[in-house]
């Protein structure tokens, strides 16, 4: 089968419903950190939410449809390496672009995490800081802030290679992730399309609904911490 359409559908649309949910929240999470004062606790709501997308994107990678799955996408060194030299890229992620979506899942998820742990000892703390001793919740509330500048680093690259893709390599990923659909030029011959519709879509309200409730348990164990440690 050759690929004669104009457009092959890739992305489903649990995935594409991630990935711009994630957008805003961390964009949601930095400004509301940069303005303060009541802004934080929007930056708590912020900071959950990345959480449990995180955690439901780590669940859509083994239970989702084709191309969303690590196994699909996730490749070795000799991979990367071909692919770099100018060898075919797959439908779905490149080699090296796979990468990135690992460092981004890890570096913003564990944002995520220790900021249930954070405090700025004036008015503001994580949901699980009352839980822990003033050791960890220091440590925690030190790497979140440095953590930062990882993630601002790290989505700079991925900007800048969305951007080296469709000016150079015309490329539209933009599109790609609101449409769900890439050209057929840009994918091998014969690439099935994802399976996405009621199913899929049943299935991924079913895994975010036990992360909400997840998220929401956690929220729950929040307790009106004593900000001297005594």
């Amino acid at each position: 089968m050759q690929n004669n359409r104009l457009a092959v559908h890739i992305w489903d649309l649990p995935t594409r419903l991630f990935h711009w949910a994630l957008v805003v929240c961390i964009v949601g999470a930095f400004v509301s950190v940069k303005l303060g004062g009541l802004y934080m606790d929007w930056h708590v709501r912020f900071g959950c939410t990345a959480l449990g997308l995180i955690l439901f994107r780590l669940l859509w990678g083994i239970f989702g449809p084709r191309y969303a799955r690590f196994a699909q996408f996730l490749r070795g060194p000799a991979a990367v390496a071909g692919y770099l030299k100018g060898g075919t890229a797959p439908a779905g992620h490149n080699p090296l672009g796979a990468l990135s979506v690992v460092a981004l899942l890890l570096v913003i998820g564990f944002q995520a995490a220790s900021g249930l742990f954070t405090t700025d000892d004036i008015m503001t703390q994580g949901p699980l800081f009352g839980h822990v001793s003033e050791a960890f919740a220091g440590a925690m509330t030190s790497w979140h802030k440095l953590n930062e500048w990882v993630i601002i680093g790290l989505v700079a690259l991925h900007l800048a290679a969305v951007a080296w893709y469709a000016l150079v390599r015309r490329k539209r990923l933009v599109r790609a992730i609101i449409t769900g659909k890439v050209d057929a030029k840009d994918v091998p011959a014969g690439t099935p399309p994802t399976q996405d519709g009621v199913a899929i879509w049943l299935r991924a309200l079913l895994l975010g609904a036990c992360v909400t409730g997840l998220v929401l348990w956690i929220r729950s164990l929040e307790v009106a911490a004593d900000m001297s440690f005594s």
